[in-house]
């Protein structure tokens, strides 16, 4: 069985607060189009929805304040290259992983056995598919050098190229 709808807010049972939320029952993509009805602006229509779970989803393994800093900034590093490139209020959301795998590079003069961020870039046909963007070569080339460049401890960046279905929008451990 497909999940229907999740991520909605709730509040504990014994709560003496009440929730309101106007768009509960609105799926992203028909937020986002309420949104340019009102005439709100891109920057704030276009904000990539944000892991109900935070960051730490993100995360493969062991979770700590000096990794969730790391995987924040590459996900900063992706989306500022995707808004320069022009793809960012194009697709529907952008975000990286840390994997906790291992690899091989070449980093200055020596060997590294660095860190694996996958990154995760898709546009929603609707709500039960999703499919990875066709960024051109160079823009993903950007991403990966700024991202190896910027974390001295990390050796590869890959691009996960798998639709929903099978796999689902997030990663998670």
């Amino acid at each position: 069985m497909i999940k229907s709808h999740h991520n909605v807010g709730r509040l504990p049972k014994t709560s003496k607060l009440m929730l309101f939320e106007l768009l509960r029952e609105f799926y992203k993509d028909e937020v986002r189009e309420i949104g340019r009805r009102l005439g709100l602006p891109d920057e704030i229509i276009f904000t990539q929805p944000f892991p109900g779970l935070g960051c730490a989803i993100r995360i493969i393994g062991e979770v700590t304040k000096k990794i969730l800093e790391k995987i924040k900034l590459a996900d900063q590093i992706l989306n500022d290259i995707l808004k320069k490139e022009g793809f960012y209020e194009k697709i529907f959301q952008s975000f990286s992983v840390l994997t906790g795998i291992k690899s091989t590079a070449v980093k200055g003069d020596g060997w590294v056995y660095g860190k694996v961020f996958t990154i995760r870039i898709y546009e929603r046909v609707d709500i039960i598919s999703a499919s990875w963007v066709k960024l051109p070569y160079e823009a993903l080339d950007k991403i990966a050098k700024e991202i190896t460049q910027n974390f001295p401890d990390v050796s590869r960046v890959v691009y996960d190229i798998t639709t929903k279905q099978p796999a689902t929008m997030k990663w998670e451990q």
